[in-house]
């Protein structure tokens, strides 16, 4: 895992939460904000993904290469 990864599953973690409190509180902001974190976690953590992806793809294209 990459920190994008890691700082991707949180923020959308923390953005569930408060998305939670907003619905439990009544507030609608605090439940747009807390979809608005979760979309930026997905996003985050969707771009850790392609950045790992690319560094096993890279990896492994280096080890077959090897005499």
């Amino acid at each position: 895992m990459n920190t994008d990864q890691i700082k991707g599953a949180v923020k959308d973690a923390a953005g569930k939460v408060q998305q939670e409190v907003g619905k439990a509180t009544g507030s609608t902001s605090q439940q747009a904000k807390g979809l608005e974190k979760q979309g930026e976690g997905k996003v985050q953590k969707g771009v850790g993904n392609v950045e790992q992806s690319v560094d096993d793809a890279t990896r492994n294209t280096s080890d077959t290469r090897k005499p």
